[in-house]
């Protein structure tokens, strides 16, 4: 049994069932809203997973759409729980807790990076070099705080029911020599060890492939545990990330990893290569070439 459980994937599984429940009532949110005297937008606020809905607004809601009181103790029950703070809490001024809340109860990810390593993956220097070279107006807090958080996150490999994660990396992550050339080289080290692990999968896609169906941007797709929790991707972007749930995206997203996944190295070859990295680095000759242009 999972034992991880997100106040996240609670709001949204609320916002399912309370919206399944008043279409088949076949009531409007305006009368919800009238009859619970708040606005339109809280209703659909509290649908659609955004905002967390008080027990006593879920009781009303359900009262009105005529759901089983059995039903309706459940659903108020979830409410509970999708009030209470994550671990993360404290620290949402310096993170995507709405990814990190996801990510916390998902049973598997599948995830396509382009550009860096992905943070379940990051050694402590890594972590450190990247934040502070793309946080570089935060404070020295703040950046000890997000580097605290992507360390605690990776308790999500190696505990009881850990997470199963399969990452492809495009060849251009382990070629660029974040932090520098030591903290580079142990990284690299860092990811054949947790490829090690029996829930972690990782494959290289060399830039020898080409282009390839992923070249849109990084992406990870979330399963979770839980039929009533449907699976979302989270696909990076320049404003941070989009959160997406559709039939059809899920399919296109999966469709496209599974290309990606049969074009990359498979785990083993993957593994070689990076062993190679960290004795023989890419930056290394490619600094002598650029440097006799």
């Amino acid at each position: 049994m999972n034992r991880r459980r997100s106040p996240t994937v609670r709001r949204r599984r609320l916002g399912v069932e309370l919206r399944r429940y008043r279409e088949a009532a076949g009531v409007t949110i305006d009368v919800v809203a009238e009859r619970l005297g708040c606005s339109t937008s809280k209703i659909s606020r509290i649908e659609t997973g955004h905002t967390t809905a008080s027990p006593h607004d879920v009781s009303a809601m359900l009262a009105i759409y005529g759901v089983d009181p059995d039903i309706s103790g459940e659903l108020v029950e979830i409410s509970r729980d999708a009030r209470k703070k994550g671990w993360w809490h404290p620290f949402s001024t310096v993170l995507n807790s709405t990814y990190v809340g996801f990510e916390a109860e998902a049973r598997s990810i599948q995830a396509y990076e382009q550009q860096v390593i992905p943070g379940l993956l990051q050694s402590e220097q890594y972590a450190m070099a990247l934040i502070r070279s793309a946080r570089w107006d935060d404070t020295d807090q703040e950046i000890a705080q997000r580097v605290r958080v992507r360390m605690e996150r990776q308790s999500l490999l190696i505990q009881d029911d850990p997470i199963d994660l399969w990452v492809v990396l495009d060849e251009a992550v382990v070629s660029r020599p974040v932090g520098g050339d030591a903290v580079m080289r142990d990284q690299l080290r860092h990811l054949v060890e947790t490829a090690g692990l029996p829930n972690v999968t990782l494959q290289i896609l060399p830039f020898a492939v080409g282009a390839h169906a992923a070249m849109d941007g990084a992406f990870a797709i979330l399963d979770f545990p839980s039929d009533g929790d449907p699976a979302v991707v989270f696909a990076e972007n320049a404003a941070g990330g989009l959160f997406l749930e559709k039939d059809d995206e899920l399919r296109k997203f999966r469709e496209v990893f599974g290309t990606i996944r049969a074009a990359a190295l498979d785990p083993e070859a993957s593994i070689e290569m990076i062993e190679k990295l960290a004795e023989e680095p890419l930056w290394k000759s490619r600094r002598r070439a650029s440097e006799s242009i």
